[in-house]
């Protein structure tokens, strides 16, 4: 395969790929396996798995979990076989008396293998910011610490 062709490949299996993110829906999670090897390895600050089975269950666990959870990519590039998502992530907590929309802001590391799947896929973001303070009770905690920790 020449560059130019792997360019494109890539650049269309990353296209892709951030109209899925985007579009995800409970249903849609199914349709993984056209987006990732099946040795996948994924991390964010919660979870770390390896292999399509575990990705796919931290998916479909965020849509039992999460009202309304959806993927806004805000930016994305590639470099050669590896690419870096900007996206806010939207959504309600289920087990909360709250009907606010909650956003945590992160980013994504991608990289693909020669097919244009994804072989690693690691999310960054700050779960004490993003996360534990919007959390009743755990929040007043956490913004204090943070407060503390400035001082």
């Amino acid at each position: 395969m020449n560059t130019t062709h792997d360019r494109a490949s890539l650049d269309a299996a990353l296209t892709e790929l951030v109209r899925f993110f985007e579009q995800l829906s409970s249903e849609s999670v199914s349709q993984l396996p056209l987006h990732y090897a099946a040795d996948v390895r994924f991390k964010d600050p919660f979870n770390e798995v390896q292999g399509l089975a575990g990705v796919e269950h931290i998916f479909r666990h965020m849509f039992v979990q999460l009202e309304q959870p959806r993927f806004i990519v805000r930016a994305h590039l590639l470099q050669g076989r590896q690419a870096f998502l900007t996206w806010d992530f939207c959504f309600r907590f289920r087990r909360f008396d709250t009907v606010s929309l909650q956003t945590v802001r992160g980013a994504t590391h991608l990289i693909f293998n020669d097919h244009g799947l994804v072989v690693e896929h690691r999310d960054y973001w700050d779960a004490a910011e993003e996360l534990y303070e919007k959390l009743p009770m755990v929040g007043g905690l956490m913004r204090w610490l943070k407060a503390r920790a400035r001082s």
